[in-house]
């Protein structure tokens, strides 16, 4: 490398490594021009200045901390970055429009359900103060599955190392990790970023982003949806639902402490045991384009690198998502009879439900990327089955099934409402001879 009075340079150029880098894993790979590249010499300091000079090229301020499968930092200055492409700040009228709604939905909450009030102070979130907030709940999801995949990720790439670098780089594994590593930080960075340009609550994918069960709202979004449904002087009503919404959730995940983290540890678990198709990996690396370095990224984001799920996976993702389709289907069910005053409450309801059903791009991606869909299946039978609960033994008894894990219907209640009511009814001694008579020829 020269400089522009063609002597020689000793600092490598980051892109000129990081070109040689992406051609590690084609056919026409140079090993001695990478180590000219980066001047390595042959001496073990001249090595270790080696790693540090690929690390530098891809852009790695640290490492990924020991044990993790993702660049953190890296993934966070990406998905900030996007989440302040036309961010814009609150102003008065949307603030008092928030303050107002949330004074009314408590008061409303009140008499739809028996949890109480959640006493902490709602934040008001611009999309970058979204994605600082919600990085733990996120890294929590995808950390086991990140971890493998980047593993698997870096093996398949040392595996197609030229022979002549196998002895001299057999120390890089670290090197390749944080490959893997950055890669899919890029990729989770975007999806967040993305997801912050969307998200309109704290508690947007079913799992409140605070542990302590603060209510959250993400002002510009919440605004751009309320435009978007345009109902012009009526668009107060939409601030009351939502907020009526993330008020119920708080209060859901507040008074049944060990619902978050239950939540969280079904999903890692489930997370961890995902098996990588090692041989797609190998076949793309095989197969790399340097001409085409977008390869790699496209194949993490279309979930090329996730095998078929087992039966075993199948089954701890359905339990997942009944657990997650009760918890909305609560919320629908209390949010809609709070919002019985609302003349427009049940529009402002289906337009809500139509956008959860279908989610948006970003969401595709995290669940590409985790194997797991953040929407829950069977929302509106939940909902239905709440709401039929309620109406038989009352919201408190309908309330007091969050005490405990055990007392929560199942997918089989789910899809049978009127046995897993009656056998409520029976348990509580609210049954009649009547309802005794109908269990029986149920139970035959």
């Amino acid at each position: 490398m020269n400089d522009e009075n063609g002597n020689s340079n000793s600092t490598p150029d980051p892109e000129d490594i990081r070109r040689l880098w992406e051609q590690m894993m084609s056919q026409g790979f140079d090993p001695e021009a990478l180590a000219s590249a980066a001047g390595f010499d042959g001496s073990p300091e001249s090595l270790q200045q080696l790693f540090a000079n690929i690390q530098g090229a891809f852009f790695l301020p640290t490492p990924p901390e020991e044990g993790s499968g993702v660049n953190w930092q890296a993934a966070a200055l990406k998905a900030k970055e996007i989440a302040k492409v036309g961010s814009v700040a609150l102003d008065d009228k949307d603030r008092k429009n928030l303050t107002d709604s949330i004074g009314i939905a408590n008061l409303w909450l009140n008499e739809a359900t028996s949890i109480s009030e959640v006493a902490i102070e709602a934040k008001l979130l611009s999309r970058a103060l979204w994605v600082d907030d919600a990085l733990p709940l996120f890294r929590a999801l995808a950390e086991p599955v990140a971890d493998r995949m980047n593993r698997s990720l870096g093996e398949a790439i040392q595996s197609q190392l030229p022979e002549e670098l196998a002895e001299t780089l057999k120390g890089a594994s670290e090197i390749m990790r944080s490959a893997g590593a950055m890669m899919f930080a890029m990729q989770l960075g975007q999806s967040l970023g993305q997801l912050s340009q969307e998200a309109i609550t704290g508690s947007e994918i079913g799992l409140p982003i605070y542990a302590e069960q603060r209510p959250a709202f993400i002002t510009q979004n919440i605004t751009e949806f309320v435009k978007g449904l345009d109902l012009g002087p009526d668009s107060d009503q939409v601030y009351i639902y939502l907020v009526l919404r993330e008020l119920a959730h708080t209060r859901l995940f507040k008074h049944s402490k060990w619902l978050r983290e239950k939540v969280v540890a079904q999903i890692r678990e489930y997370a961890s045991g995902i098996s990588v198709d090692t041989g797609r990996m190998e076949e793309l690396s095989e197969g790399f384009d340097p001409e085409n370095p977008e390869e790699i990224r496209i194949a993490l984001e279309s979930g090329a690198f996730l095998a078929e799920t087992s039966q075993e996976q199948q089954q701890a993702l359905e339990r997942i998502e009944t657990n997650l389709a009760l918890i909305e289907g609560w919320v629908d069910a209390v949010t809609t009879e709070a919002a019985k005053r609302l003349p427009k409450g049940e529009a402002i309801r289906e337009a809500i439900r139509r956008r959860r059903a279908t989610g948006g791009p970003a969401e595709r991606t995290f669940q590409t990327l985790v194997g797991l869909s953040l929407r829950p299946k069977r929302m509106r039978e939940a909902s239905e089955l709440w709401q039929k609960i309620g109406a038989a033994v009352g919201n408190e008894k309908r309330d007091s099934l969050w005490d405990h894990p055990d007392l929560l219907p199942t997918d089989k209640d789910i899809d049978e409402p009127e046995k897993f009511v009656a056998r409520l009814k029976a348990d509580l001694g609210l049954g009649d001879a009547m309802d005794q008579a109908l269990r029986d020829l149920l139970d035959e």
